[in-house]
């Protein structure tokens, strides 16, 4: 049985209605196994209780409006309505995953990018060019993850060359997972006198390097 994203149908941008200026695209949120999440990037806890997304506490602030991290889906919607911000991943569908195989439901469960790059073969993906080519109005585009690697950056090119070709404010962002752990120890290390403390409050700074200019600020 195919793994779908739990957010098929909103991938496309069709259920939207407004038209979006910019468009902040993730991985790949699995629809099995168990999956608590009530919209993008909205499990907020992982099984032991830790926070395991910053998403709706980051983007918000980036606006400077309060965080959204504990609000409910409708609330998050109607944020990316006033803001004109579309949602959407790179996966649709991971058509080799398998709900008997235990081992793919471990990797699934763990939500790693790369697990699921190195594990699987056979994916739909989400033409995030054809999206863009459909919403000239999107301006800025976001993608949550780095493309060191191999499989990631094979993905993003021909983003990267639409938005080049079409003038387009192309970005990729610190993960709001709790992968830029690191990253925040050294620099809390080299800046001892301009320590941030929360992770969260690190990688708003990051993004606020790396996003377009907003009214006001």
């Amino acid at each position: 049985m195919p793994c779908n994203h739990k957010f098929k149908r909103d991938l496309h941008l069709d259920r939207i209605d407004f038209e979006p200026t910019t468009l902040i695209v993730g991985t790949f949120m699995p629809e099995w196994p168990a999956n608590t999440a009530g919209w993008f990037y909205g499990k907020t806890h992982d099984a032991n209780g830790h926070r395991s997304s910053n998403f709706w506490d980051i983007l918000p602030r980036i606006y400077g409006e309060p965080s959204l991290i504990d609000a409910t889906p409708d609330e998050w919607k109607l944020f990316c309505h006033n803001k004109q911000i579309a949602l959407t991943d790179l996966i649709s569908c991971i058509d080799d995953a398998d709900a008997d195989n235990p081992e793919h439901i471990k990797i699934l469960a763990g939500g790693a990018d790369d697990a699921i790059a190195y594990n699987f073969e056979d994916f739909v993906f989400v033409n995030i060019a054809q999206l863009l080519e459909r919403h000239p109005g999107i301006k800025n585009v976001y993608l949550t993850r780095g493309i060191t690697e191999a499989f990631w950056r094979h993905v993003w090119n021909p983003v990267m060359q639409y938005c080049s070709q079409n003038h387009i404010h192309e970005r990729r962002l610190l993960t709001p997972l709790a992968a830029p752990m690191y990253q925040h120890d050294a620099y809390n290390d080299e800046h001892p006198d301009n320590a941030i403390p929360l992770l969260a409050d690190y990688i708003l700074m990051r993004w606020q390097q790396e996003w377009h200019s907003v009214p006001g600020f």
